[in-house]
């Protein structure tokens, strides 16, 4: 039966409810915002056991923390999950399997991503798909196919053990596949890449109606990720046309697709998302919630709130601080948020930083704030650094408070500032710095900039305005498609020759013998 937008299944990657930052904060007041609907949180996690961080309303129903790492998930019993593929099954798997790579390593080969990655859910659902990608005829597919003479993986050489690290990554990539999405709900994935694959999977077998809102660009991000991974160039082609295909695949399928910005839209419509599926709607925050800061400090600071993360670029803002201090000596820097798992060398590298440039005096890290507002209060100038951003929340809320705003160019920041504040080109701490320098000898400026930030969050960025819209997009999707039955699954004929898999073995050096 639909929903009637009673009923929605959030998707969500290394975010809510596990992780505090900008989008948890947006999935949070989602949820709060409609208490009239029953939401299920499946939450994509590293290894299943991070704790919620976040207190849960009553209309969370149910949540589902879904390991990318650790054991295997899925409804089939364990020994028919290790059971091996035999006879047709296989070649069936095979088939599906050297499409998808194919299309993942040759963009211009006639492979539909789709149809390959549409049989694996299918092995996905029964258990399967882990064992069947970790065989030694998969891993014979893949040298296969990176040694083809046409491909660029071709003259890196690939190895085995790129073959095997490929795998392993792939494989984790793909276990969201199995999960399933309950009956009569709206799957609303809150990015791109991993989180889309159940809403796809429930969308091709269940008719589910598949809502995706992005707030970073994911695939960009994945790019600006990889470029200081350890994996060799074969393993990392691999996985970036991964990322590339399934980007893509989310795009064309979504029956509505929601950015936060102008931005955004503009990126999913180079990508291939129909135009008329493509609805912006700007995050928001309650005035009320984040009134004005009053006074400045009586220090001249500077101001940061946010994750403690590479892609805030943090290193340029210490950067941009330490030519400002060499002009006003008593300048200070306070950065307000926490350390998330795993970036505690993040962390270090940035102190070091500060030592090195002799600032460690006048920059602070001060943890966690509960009270946020006054982190934003704590500063003359409340910075943003990011290489790679949507619609920031903590850009908004210093905005909402009335401070003045020095921020990057990414993403939607200039959408939302406007004419409200200065905006920079990333990655430019002598241009930071100097647009910095330039609004702390202006005071009169900053205080007319902080005025005209508080009017235009309070014109167009309300959380009341945020909520009420994909309150009626729920409505929309739910009432416009019913379940319908599976499609059959048409067997893929590949044009090219599989390899003798009865008899080859891998042999050193990584080619099929």
């Amino acid at each position: 039966m639909p929903s009637r937008g009673r009923h929605v299944t959030m998707l969500t990657e290394g975010t809510y409810p596990h992780v505090h930052g900008g989008v948890s904060t947006w999935c949070d007041q989602l949820v709060r915002g409609m208490p009239e609907v029953d939401f299920e949180i499946l939450a994509l996690t590293g290894s299943g056991r991070e704790p919620v961080t976040w207190e849960l309303p009553s209309n969370v129903t149910r949540h589902t923390a879904y390991p990318l790492w650790g054991l295997p998930q899925g409804p089939a019993a364990p020994v028919r999950a290790r059971r091996p593929l035999r006879g047709r099954e296989r070649r069936r798997f095979l088939d599906a399997y050297e499409g998808l790579l194919l299309a993942l390593l040759d963009p211009d080969s006639d492979r539909d991503f789709g149809t390959g990655l549409y049989e694996l859910a299918a092995l996905a659902r029964q258990g399967r798909l882990t064992t069947a990608l970790r065989s030694e005829p998969a891993l014979r597919s893949l040298m296969w196919i990176w040694t083809m003479p046409h491909l660029p993986t071709l003259a890196a050489r690939p190895t085995v053990h790129d073959a095997l690290t490929a795998t392993d990554l792939l494989e984790h990539a793909l276990r969201p596949l199995a999960a399933r999405i309950a009956d009569g709900s709206v799957a609303h994935a809150v990015s791109s890449g991993l989180a889309t694959l159940p809403a796809l999977a429930a969308q091709h077998f269940e008719g589910v109606p598949f809502l995706l809102t992005e707030h970073g660009i994911y695939l960009r991000e994945r790019y600006l990720g990889y470029r200081t991974e350890a994996q060799r160039w074969p393993v990392k082609a691999l996985m970036l046309g991964f990322y590339r295909e399934l980007n893509t695949l989310g795009y064309v399928k979504a029956d509505l697709i929601t950015p936060c910005n102008q931005y955004n839209r503009r990126w999913e419509e180079r990508g291939g998302a129909p135009t008329e599926r493509i609805r912006t709607v700007y995050n928001g925050v309650d005035p009320a919630l984040f009134p004005e800061a009053g006074p400045e400090p009586e220090t001249p600071t500077l101001s940061w709130c946010g994750r403690v993360d590479p892609i805030k670029d943090l290193e340029t803002l210490v950067r941009a601080y330490a030519i400002c201090r060499a002009e006003l000596p008593e300048l200070r820097l306070r950065l307000f948020g926490p350390v998330p798992a795993g970036n505690e060398d993040y962390l270090t590298r940035l102190e070091k930083l500060a030592a090195e440039l002799g600032v460690t005096d006048g920059v602070s890290f001060e943890g966690r704030v509960s009270d946020v507002p006054s982190a934003y209060a704590a500063g003359s100038v409340v910075m943003l650094s990011s290489i790679s951003e949507g619609f920031p929340f903590s850009l908004i809320e210093a905005m909402s408070c009335g401070r003045a705003t020095v921020s990057t160019d990414v993403g939607g920041v200039r959408e939302a500032v406007g004419d409200t504040g200065i905006v920079v080109p990333p990655r430019e701490p002598a241009v930071m710095a100097a647009a910095v320098t330039e609004l702390l000898r202006d005071g009169a400026r900053r205080a007319e900039l902080g005025r005209l930030a508080r009017q235009r969050v309070i014109d167009r960025f309300t959380l009341n305005r945020s909520v009420d819209g994909f309150r009626q997009i729920y409505r929309e999707l739910a009432g416009a498609r019913t379940p319908r039955p599976a499609p059959p699954l048409a067997p893929l004929r590949l044009s090219i020759p599989a390899p003798r898999r009865a008899s080859a073995a891998l042999v050193p050096g990584g080619t099929p013998a």
